[in-house]
Parts: structure tokens; C-alpha cells; sequence
């Protein structure tokens, strides 16, 4: 059975436990406990350790990590979604059996699987494009160490594994490697990118000046440029006089951090500061936004940013971390704030959903969550202008015009043109939330895109997330909007 199918029939993946058993397989055998939301909630499953709780509008999601003699089990998840009144309406089960004569004394040692991961990472990022096209990448450095920790994988091919996390040019990624025989059993980027780089202003300035001649010229101050500024007010600091706050802290950045004894940051683009001042106030703007929906639970904690410390024309997302680090190549990435957003679309989901982006249909949901959550952030201060391109001034330094664009959330895609490859499949799920948006409103489109996700699997289909964002639709609107919504995915073909 696959994980799919247990996931959709929860029920029928508990009577199927059963089965696994006689087979000499399980899912462990220590008690387990209930979340301690009332009476209502049923017990969870053996060994399964409580690693979130989240709140959303309809009620409380208990997100449990499956372990196996201590270790965590590698993509074992399992999931309770209760309501207000305590009464469980959802439950995800994504645990792996494990058999429970596997031995978990490793062979291999840490170091040594670390060396092998990072030498698989390193050749892949040498073969890969990390640059947005027509654009040549940066020399690929070698790949460093995050973290090396013992894991268990499950299901037929079950084995001890290093988890390992490396650094490199296409950002952070996760290799397995066998803790017995030191062979890298499997090695992928678990980083969100944007190809591309941004701009410093509200949302950017080919947008503010509605001009797409306007080019980098290497960070240098341009007269055309300081039109695009805009003085704002940077609110929720917590008065070290760094860009530190209630959603944001500017934890690294290039040329070392903005500091003020009098909280004023007044920087121009040529300052790599001035990238720092962009990171804090659109972050901030968006988790007040976001709170304005009623939601408190959405990534509600103080982002860690990186900023300009990475030399390619990439941003990435790191979820082994929780950092966001935006790059300098061409257009400084945090300059524009469609990439920024678009980067802290993916910590909203790893936040709301831990491991989220396990399948490759999960993984181009969350870049297409990217892109539309870049755009409709773009509504209130674009004057309508082209909102449906994402990233505009960012992709002047690598698309030839006359529009600058990334990627676009109006493309009119369907399921009919997967290819396998995230940030064009997710073409297809922002197109569907773009309709949704001028279907509902802004206001009312967030509020159902974001309890919807509430709801995701790690490794959701486009169709199991389609489903559960027309079920918050309902609950939040009723019928009417539940049918526009999935009207919305039937355009697309995501529902038939």
C-alpha cells in the first residue's frame, strides 16, 4: 500500500497494520498518547512523538514525528486535526513499518557519511542550472556539513541511515546515507529556490515606476532608482537597534549587520544594508497582514534571514534551519520583495505543515504557494500593474523583455502540462489560487488558501490539497464559496 493511499484511507491503513504484523513487521510497540485537547480526541498510535501544535480557525493540528527505538523514522508522519468542540474530523498517517528486529548500532561513522554525502552533492550541483536561464551560474564551491544524525527508513527496504544536511550551490540539501555499508541510499534538495533576484522597494522598482528598461548596473545608486524608494515605518523592533523583531531577526548578512542607536535605517541600494531594511519591513508587513486574517499561528515567531551572503543569483529556504538566505547575484534578491515573500511562502508551509514538500506534486504546490502568495502581497501597493508576473525586477538581470517576469500565475496551465519539474508544475496550483483570489476577493481567498494548509500531508497531491482547500471553503463560507473554489481547480484540472 502506498504512502498515498494510507494517507487518503487512514482508516483502512490501521485495519491493514494487522497484516503487517503477521508478517514480522510494525510500527513499534510502545503506548502512545493522546493530545491533550479534551475528551474527544482519539488515542494516537505506538511510538509517535508530538513534535507541533498548531491553531487555525476551525481548530488545533497535532503533528507526531513516528520513531523507532529512539530514532526518528525518515517521512513517518501522522497527523490529528480536531475541532473547537474536541471531536478529531482528519487524521493523516504517513508512518513506514519498521521491522522490529532492525539493529540501530551504526557501522559507518558519522564523519565518513558525511564525506560521502557532500561528494554526491557536489557533483549534482556541478551538473545542475542553478541560474535562471540565459544566465551563467557562479563556480559551484564545494559542499559543506549542516548536520549529521542517525534516522531509520522505513517500509520494505528498511535500513539505518546518516541523515545528513549539506550546503551548497543549490542550497541545502538531505542525504541518506546507509550507517552499515556507507552507500548514499538517497540525496535531494530540501531548500526552496527562486531563480532570480530582487529589488528594495514596495514591491520593486519596475513595478513602482512602471518602467522595464531599468537595469542593476552592478548595485550602483541610480538616480531613476531612488524615485522608487519609500519611506516607511519599521514596526515590531525589539530596540537592540539591529533589525531584530517579532517576525524577523536579519541573523547574518554581508558586510556585517544594520545597527542604530535610534532604530533609523536609511540606507541606499548600493549599501548592502539597504537589502536588510527590505528583508524586515516586507516580512513584518506580511505576518501583521496575516494576523489582520485572524490566524496566530502562521509562522508566528521571528524569521532568521541571511542575507546577501550567498554569491549565485539564488534564494533558498532552509527547513533543517528555519533560515531564509537570499543571494546577490545580478538584481540583490532581498531588493525585490516578490522574492522575499515568495521565500517566506515556503517557511509558512514548513511552519504550518512540518516536512512539508515530500512528493513532487507537494513540492510544486509549495512553490506555486510561493508565487501566489509574492503576487497577492503585490495587490495593495501595485496599482494593478502586471500583478500576475512574479518577480519583475528581479528577472532584469536574465530575461530579455520587453516584460520581466520569473515565472506568472495566469499562465492557464492544467495538470495536462506536468513535467516533473516544481517551479513549472507549480504554475498550475498559482494559477488555480490566482482564480480562487478573483473569485473570493483577497481577503477572503487568503483566509481559505491558508486554512487549507492547515490540512496538507507532507507528501499531498495536487488533488488531496484541492480537496481540503474546498472543505475550508465550506466551513468557513458555505456552499456558494466552496463551489467557486472548485471551480477554480476544475479549470486547471486538478479536480474532475
Amino acid at each position: 500500500m502506498t504512502k498515498h493511499l494510507r494517507r487518503r484511507q487512514a482508516v483502512a491503513a490501521m485495519t491493514a497494520t494487522a497484516a503487517v504484523l503477521a508478517l514480522g513487521m510494525s510500527f513499534t510497540s510502545a503506548a502512545g498518547a493522546a493530545p491533550a485537547n479534551g475528551a474527544s480526541a482519539s488515542a494516537v498510535p505506538a511510538n509517535l512523538k508530538l513534535i507541533k501544535t498548531k491553531t487555525s480557525l476551525l481548530g488545533k493540528h497535532y503533528w507526531y514525528q513516528q520513531t523507532f527505538k529512539g530514532l526518528p523514522v525518515v517521512n513517518g508522519y501522522y497527523a490529528q486535526h480536531v475541532d473547537k468542540s474536541g471531536k478529531v474530523v482528519q487524521t493523516n498517517d504517513g508512518r513506514d513499518a519498521v521491522p522490529d528486529s532492525l539493529d540501530v548500532s551504526a557501522k559507518v561513522p558519522a564523519a565518513t557519511a558525511t564525506q560521502s554525502a557532500n561528494s554526491v552533492v557536489t557533483a549534482r550541483a556541478a551538473r545542475s542550472r542553478i541560474a535562471a536561464p540565459n544566465k551563467n551560474g557562479t563556480p559551484t564551491p564545494t559542499a559543506t556539513q549542516g548536520a549529521a544524525q542517525l534516522a531509520v527508513i522505513g517500509g520494505p527496504n528498511a535500513r539505518l541511515v546518516w541523515n545528513v544536511t549539506s550546503r551548497s550551490s543549490e542550497g541545502v540539501s538531505r542525504s541518506l546515507v546507509d550507517a552499515k555499508s556507507g552507500t548514499v541510499v538517497d540525496s535531494k534538495v530540501i531548500s526552496h529556490n527562486a531563480d532570480g533576484k530582487g529589488s528594495v522597494f514596495d514591491p520593486n522598482p519596475v513595478v513602482t515606476l512602471k518602467n522595464e528598461n531599468l537595469t542593476d548596473q552592478n548595485d550602483q545608486n541610480q538616480d531613476a532608482l531612488f524615485l522608487a524608494q519609500k519611506n516607511v515605518i519599521l514596526r515590531n523592533l525589539d530596540g537592540s537597534g539591529k533589525l531584530n523583531g517579532t517576525y524577523v531577526n536579519i541573523k547574518e548578512a554581508k558586510g556585517g549587520l544594520a545597527s542604530s542607536k535610534t532604530n533609523t535605517f536609511v540606507y541606499q541600494r548600493h549599501s548592502d544594508k539597504f537589502e536588510q531594511v527590505e528583508a524586515y519591513y516586507q516580512v513584518n508587513q506580511t505576518q501583521e497582514y496575516i494576523h489582520s486574517l485572524g490566524f496566530k499561528d502562521v509562522n508566528n515567531e521571528s524569521q532568521d534571514f541571511s542575507i546577501n551572503t550567498f554569491a549565485g543569483d539564488n534564494s533558498f529556504y532552509d527547513p533543517s534551519t528555519d533560515m531564509i538566505t537570499m543571494g546577490e547575484g545580478g538584481v540583490d534578491d532581498a531588493e525585490d520583495a516578490e522574492v522575499i515573500w515568495h521565500e517566506y511562502g515556503h517557511a509558512i508551509q514548513d511552519d504550518v505543515v512540518p516536512g512539508f514538500g515530500e512528493s513532487e506534486q507537494a513540492g510544486a504546490i509549495g512553490e506555486g504557494f510561493g508565487d501566489y502568495w509574492a503576487v497577492q502581497q503585490s495587490i495593495p501597493v501595485s496599482k494593478n500593474y502586471d500583478i500576475p508576473c512574479v518577480m519583475d525586477w528581479d528577472s532584469t538581470s536574465y530575461t530579455d523583455g520587453p516584460k520581466h517576469c520569473l515565472r506568472r500565475t495566469d499562465t492557464g496551465k492544467t495538470t495536462d502540462d506536468i513535467d516533473g519539474e516544481v517551479h513549472d508544475d507549480g504554475e498550475i496550483w498559482s494559477n488555480a489560487l490566482w482564480d480562487i483570489q478573483k473569485s473570493l476577493g483577497r481577503t477572503k481567498a487568503n483566509k481559505v488558501i491558508l486554512q487549507g494548509t492547515f490540512f496538507y500531508a507532507p507528501d499531498t497531491s495536487f488533488a488531496d490539497a484541492a480537496r481540503v482547500t474546498v472543505q475550508s471553503a465550506r466551513l468557513l463560507y458555505g456552499k456558494a464559496a466552496a463551489d467557486q473554489v472548485t471551480t477554480a481547480f476544475k479549470a486547471r484540472k486538478i479536480l474532475s
